[in-house]
C-alpha cells in the first residue's frame, strides 16, 4: 500500500474515512466499466469485486442503534448495489455498473454536504464558546473592538 495513503488511512477521522470508501467505490466502478468497455474481462472483475468490498463495508459499518430508520433504508440501498455489481459482473453490463457509479456518487456528495454541516454546526458551537476562536474573530471582523478594551477616546476641541 502506498505510505502515503497508508497515513491518510490511520489519522482520518471516521466521517473522512467513509467519504473515502465512497470515492474507492466509485473509483473501482469506473475502472470496471471502462475495463469492460475495452473487453478486459480480468481488470474489469477484480475491480467489480473491489467496489463490492467497499460496499459491504459500507453495509458494515452502519449503526442501527443510532438511526435505525436511515440504517434500514441505507441497507437495503447497499444490498441493492451490490447485487448490481454482480449483475455487471456475470452479465457484462454497462448499464449496471452506470447505475451503481450515480448511486455511489450521489451518496459520497450527500455524505460530503453532511461533513459540511457538521463541521458549520461544531465552528458555530465553538464560537458561541470561545470569543478568541476563528469563527467569532471572522464574524467580528478584524477592525472591530473588545468591548473590553477601552477604545480610542474622542475629544470635541471648541
Amino acid at each position: 500500500m502506498n505510505p502515503y495513503l497508508k497515513t491518510k488511512i490511520l489519522t482520518a477521522k471516521p466521517e473522512q474515512l467513509r467519504l473515502m470508501l465512497f470515492e474507492g467505490a466509485v473509483k473501482f466502478c469506473r475502472q470496471a466499466r471502462d475495463a469492460l468497455a475495452a473487453r478486459e474481462w480480468e481488470t474489469m472483475y477484480n475491480a467489480v469485486v473491489r467496489a463490492q468490498k467497499i460496499v459491504m463495508e459500507l453495509q458494515n459499518s452502519l449503526s442501527p442503534e443510532q438511526a435505525p430508520d436511515l440504517c434500514d433504508k441505507l441497507s437495503a440501498l447497499y444490498v441493492y448495489i451490490y447485487k448490481r455489481l454482480v449483475d455487471a459482473s456475470m452479465q457484462r453490463d454497462l448499464a449496471a455498473l452506470d447505475e451503481c457509479i450515480q448511486l455511489l456518487d450521489y451518496e459520497r456528495q450527500t455524505w460530503e454536504m453532511v461533513m459540511r454541516k457538521l463541521a458549520d454546526r461544531n465552528e458555530a458551537a465553538t464560537a458561541a464558546t470561545d470569543p478568541d476562536s476563528p469563527a467569532t474573530l471572522a464574524r467580528i471582523g478584524p477592525d472591530s473592538q473588545d468591548p473590553a478594551e477601552p477604545g480610542p477616546s474622542l475629544s470635541v476641541q471648541g
